[in-house]
C-alpha cells in the first residue's frame, strides 16, 4: 500500500522560502502592502487594529475607504522611504480617527510604518522621531475637544505602544549596523592577515633563492678565468637555485589562486612543497654555494600537518640564507630533532656576524625573522634569535608536533 505524499514537501517548502529571500526588497514589501489592504476589507478581521479615538462611529463611505488604503498601500515603499511612508501612514490614521470611522485591520500599518522608521531611516532619525511625537500630541488634543472618553492614561498607554514599536526597528538597525561593522572589521583583519602571510612566502622563497645565486655568481667570477671548471660549477648551481626558485614560486601561486581548477593539481603542487623531507636539499644547495654546514637529524621524522612542515622548513631556510649573507664561507650546523611533542630546531654560524639581529642592539631581527617568528607563534610554538656570547649567531625554534593520522 502506497502511501499518500503530502502536496508540499520540506525541501519545496525551502526552495521556495530560498527564492523569496532573493526576490527584490520594492517587491516584498508591495506584497505587503496588497495582503493587508485586503485583509483589511474582511469583515471578520474589522475589530482587530490600532484604535484610540473611540468616538461616536460614522457609517463607512468612500472617504473611509480612502483613509484605509492611505494606511496600507504606502508600505510598498517603507524601505526605501520609511520617512515618507510614516507620513502618510500616520497622516491618514489620525484623520480616520478624528472623523470616528470603524476600526479596520489596515490601522495595523500605522505599527509597521513605525518599525520601518525605526529600523531602515538613516538621516535625521532624531527629527522623524520627534515630529510624530508632536503630531501625536495634537491628535490627543483634537480627539479630547472632540468628546473622546479616553484619559490621559489611555493616551499615555498608547504612546508607549508606538514608541515600544519605534524601538525595536531602531534596535534591529543597530544590530545590522553592528553586524556589517563586525563583517567589515573581520575582512580588513583577514586581508591584512593574508597579505602579512603572502610577503613572508614571497620573502622566504625569493631571499633565499637569490641570495645563493648571488653568492654562487660571486664565486663562479672569480675564478673564471683561474678554473674555468669551478666557473661552471658555479654556474650551473646558479641554473639550479633559479630553477629550485622557479618551482617554490609556482607551489606558492598554485596555493593562492584558491579556484576550483586548482583543486586537480594538489597531487602535482604536493610534489613541490616545501616540507622537512627536502631540508636536505637546503643544505646541499648552501654547500654548492660555498657555505660550510653541517646537518644532524635526530628522531623518528613522521609526517606532520602542512602548516608544521612549512614552518620548519622556513626556519632552516632563513637561518642558511642569512649566514649566506652575512658569514659567507663560516661554518654552519644545523640540529633537527624530531620529539613526540613537538620539533626543535637550531642553527648556528661561526664567528660573529653582522645579523638583522646584530646590527642594532635589542632589535627583534629583520622582515625575515620577524615573519618567520609570527609565523611560528601562530602554531604556538617558540622562535629566538640572536649573537653567541662566544661570537656566531644562533637561530632556534620549537614548534608543536601534528602528526598526520594515515
Amino acid at each position: 500500500m502506497k502511501s499518500r505524499q503530502a502536496p508540499w514537501s520540506y525541501p519545496q517548502v525551502r526552495a521556495l522560502l530560498d527564492w523569496w529571500k532573493k526576490r527584490d526588497a520594492f517587491l516584498k514589501d508591495g506584497v505587503l502592502a496588497l495582503v493587508l489592504t485586503l485583509l483589511s476589507f474582511v469583515p471578520t478581521l474589522s475589530k482587530i487594529g490600532a484604535q484610540i479615538g473611540d468616538l461616536p462611529e460614522r457609517p463607512a463611505n468612500a472617504l473611509s475607504i480612502g483613509l484605509t488604503l492611505a494606511q496600507t498601500l504606502p508600505l510598498v515603499a517603507r524601505r526605501r522611504r520609511p520617512a515618507g511612508c510614516l507620513a502618510v501612514v500616520a497622516g491618514a490614521f489620525a484623520v480616520h480617527q478624528s472623523l470616528g470611522f470603524a476600526t479596520t485591520f489596515g490601522s495595523l500599518g500605522l505599527y509597521l510604518a513605525l518599525y520601518s522608521a525605526g529600523a531602515h531611516q538613516v538621516r535625521l532619525r532624531r527629527v522623524l522621531a520627534a515630529v510624530p511625537s508632536a503630531g501625536y500630541v495634537v491628535l490627543a488634543v483634537v480627539l479630547h475637544r472632540l468628546g473622546s472618553p479616553q484619559g490621559i492614561p489611555d493616551y499615555l498607554a498608547f504612546y508607549l505602544t508606538l514608541a515600544a514599536v519605534w524601538l525595536v526597528g531602531s534596535t534591529v538597525r543597530k544590530r545590522r549596523a553592528e553586524e556589517a561593522e563586525r563583517r567589515r572589521l573581520a575582512v580588513e583583519v583577514a586581508t591584512a592577515a593574508e597579505r602579512a602571510r603572502i610577503a613572508r612566502e614571497l620573502h622566504d622563497v625569493v631571499t633565499h633563492h637569490v641570495t645563493a645565486m648571488v653568492v654562487q655568481a660571486d664565486a663562479a667570477q672569480f675564478v673564471l678565468t683561474s678554473a674555468p671548471q669551478r666557473a661552471g660549477e658555479g654556474l650551473a648551481a646558479v641554473s639550479d637555485s633559479g630553477r629550485r626558485a622557479l618551482t617554490e614560486l609556482r607551489y606558492l601561486l598554485g596555493v593562492l589562486e584558491a579556484t576550483g581548477d586548482s583543486a586537480s593539481a594538489d597531487a602535482a603542487r604536493a610534489g613541490r612543497a616545501p616540507t622537512l623531507g627536502r631540508v636536505g636539499d637546503l643544505v646541499e644547495q648552501a654547500r654548492r654555494s660555498g657555505q660550510p654546514v653541517e646537518f644532524t637529524e635526530q628522531g623518528e621524522q613522521r609526517p606532520q600537518a602542512v602548516d608544521v612542515e612549512l614552518a620548519a622548513y622556513r626556519v632552516v631556510q632563513e637561518a642558511l640564507t642569512n649566514a649566506m649573507k652575512y658569514a659567507a664561507g663560516q661554518s654552519t650546523r644545523i640540529l633537527l630533532r624530531h620529539g613526540e611533542k613537538r620539533i626543535q630546531i637550531a642553527v648556528t654560524t661561526d664567528q660573529p656576524v653582522t645579523s638583522p639581529a646584530a646590527r642594532k642592539p635589542g632589535a627583534g631581527g629583520g622582515r625575515g625573522l620577524g615573519g618567520l617568528r609570527a609565523r611560528v607563534q601562530m602554531l604556538d610554538g617558540e622562535l629566538e634569535a640572536g649573537p653567541l656570547p662566544e661570537g656566531g649567531f644562533e637561530v632556534r625554534a620549537t614548534i608543536p608536533s601534528k602528526p598526520v593520522q594515515e
